[in-house]
């Protein structure tokens, strides 16, 4: 390992090179960084790279998830929920169902036991994958959140599936009985356990004598806790980080100061970003230890490319059928139930269905599968497993990841109105918040206001802007107490305005918070 530590250092040089070539040509760097890992993987004489699954399951997940928890919209998930849900429970059950059927078809030794085994592990999409590519075009706020929604949820699907049929074909038999109280337990379980520890957490930020470095560290904890906890008491350690990152998020002002929130948020996009970058880099390196299984089995190549580009396309069609028939199904409840958009069209389901990439979950699942069944015979066709996993992920990036940027500018998405433009909720919001803070200044601090001129300066500032105008403030250090409890209440308005107003993306509501969480670091240095 000590011998190998310059190769990895190189590795991460070499991840920072491609991700800005990626940004100056404007790819997602998921597909550059895996057809980089592949060309290295082919060059003699460097270290042939073993992933371990354990490593990506325990280093790399949980802080994946919980940072994508983190950052999504519970107003938005909630919004979207029938869909959200629908494509992360039903499509991937209909998915690895319909790989399932045609592996046990087409590909000659895999049984139907091992054809669920690999639907379960190539049916969730990847979401850094589709994120990346994203924000490179612009798509309306609803297929964003809804993407994102789906891939918090889709993996702990996808995971239970693939552990039903490593049973299955492990023991030979599947109990129906046993599986449905395997698969409630593992939801409520795993939910339940995540919003445990994430409750913990919140007390011990709250009532420790924590400071912002220790914030941070407990941050980067807590995913790992709420991932092995579930995992030990066998529920779903996916659901946990995820149900326990959404109740965080949208407590996170209740028990993390404005300090500890604006230096987490640098650490964790530090950290995201690196693990983002290896672990899309370990997929191209992958590719010299998977081949070499092939031959053990006797499958060539060929026939395997062939096999993994036949799920590849079972997977994009039953992704695009189920994205169709999710607008019909919209179109018929929608005439006896309040749905959130009961016209949604047909565009929208031809980018959703297009956003299919395979990625880290998948690769992970695949590499965990053992290497012997427990009476010690080998575990039937698990390099053929590996190579196909390998081929899905590899051909889902290239050809969607490359082409999705020319179909979104292609259909011309039409401005669906869910929020009012960015520009006049900025308006709004500004307003709002002088008009909170010149109220409660005036009401709770009326003389002072009158008899210091720091505070003076602070109602000419915030009269000004009800105005639309601006005026600078130097506040003296006798009153910063006064700003800060001004400050507080602006805070408190800005998150009753994003519950209670569905009209205002919650994005620009964030970046108003994230400026007062500025202003109230700026009085503390003063």
């Amino acid at each position: 390992m000590i011998d190998q530590f310059p190769f990895y250092l190189a590795l991460i040089i070499a991840i920072l090179l491609i991700i800005m070539l990626a940004n100056k040509i404007k790819v997602a760097y998921p597909v550059l960084l895996v057809m980089a890992g592949l060309l290295i993987s082919i060059v003699p004489g460097l270290p042939v790279l073993h992933i371990d699954p354990e490593l990506i399951f325990i280093i790399f997940l949980p802080p994946l998830l919980y940072d994508a928890a983190f950052a999504i919209s519970w107003k938005e998930l909630w919004r979207w929920r029938r869909i959200i849900s629908s494509f992360a429970f039903i499509v991937v059950f209909l998915t690895a169902t319909s790989v399932a059927i045609a592996a046990n078809f087409f590909i000659p030794g895999i049984s139907l036991a091992l054809g669920f085994l690999l639907g379960g592990i190539v049916s969730p999409p990847d979401a850094v994958s589709a994120s990346a590519i994203l924000k490179f075009v612009k798509v309306p706020r609803r297929m964003s959140s809804i993407l994102e929604g789906e891939s918090l949820l889709n993996d702990a699907s996808s995971l239970i599936i693939f552990r039903f049929a490593l049973i299955a074909v492990a023991t030979g038999q599947f109990f129906f009985l046993q599986a449905t109280l395997t698969f409630v337990w593992m939801v409520i379980g795993g939910v339940g356990v995540g919003l445990l520890v994430a409750w913990l957490f919140m007390k011990a930020h709250r009532y420790l004598p924590t400071d912002e470095n220790m914030d941070i560290v407990l941050t980067l904890v807590a995913p790992y806790v709420m991932y092995i906890a579930a995992e030990e008491v066998h529920s779903s350690g996916v659901l946990a980080v995820v149900s326990g990152g959404l109740f965080q998020s949208v407590k996170r002002h209740d028990f993390l100061r404005s300090s500890s929130r604006l230096r987490g948020g640098n650490v964790w996009q530090s950290l995201v970003f690196v693990l983002n970058g290896l672990v899309f880099m370990l997929i191209g390196l992958d590719l010299s230890e998977i081949t070499g299984g092939l031959a053990q089995e006797g499958v060539s190549v060929t026939a395997a490319i062939g096999y993994g580009l036949l799920v590849t396309g079972v997977l994009i069609l039953v992704r695009i059928f189920a994205a169709y028939g999710a607008v019909l199904t919209t179109v018929i409840v929608g005439r006896f139930a309040t749905v959130a958009d009961r016209n949604p069209g047909l565009k929208a389901p031809t980018l959703l269905g297009w956003t299919g990439m395979r990625g880290v979950v998948s690769l992970a699942a695949a590499l965990s599968i053992p290497i012997h069944l427990t009476d010690g015979v080998p575990f039937p066709h698990r390099n053929l497993i590996l190579f196909i996993t390998f081929i899905v992920i590899t051909a889902t990036l290239v050809v969607q990841g490359l082409t999705l940027p020319w179909l979104i500018k292609k259909i011309e998405l039409p401005d669906y109105k869910d929020y009012i433009p960015d520009h006049d909720a900025e308006i709004l919001l500004k307003r709002g918040l002088a008009q909170k803070a010149l109220g409660h200044l005036t009401s709770q601090y009326g003389d002072q206001a009158t008899q210091h001129n720091s505070l003076r300066y602070m109602v000419n500032k915030w009269e000004s802007k009800t105005n639309g105008n601006d005026a600078d403030l130097d506040m003296p250090e006798e009153q910063r107490a006064i700003y800060l409890d001004v400050i507080k209440q602006q805070r408190e308005w800005l998150l009753t305005k994003n519950s209670d107003d569905g009209h205002i993306d919650e994005e620009v509501i964030r970046k108003y918070l994230q400026q007062l969480d500025i202003e109230e670091e700026k009085l503390r240095f003063m």
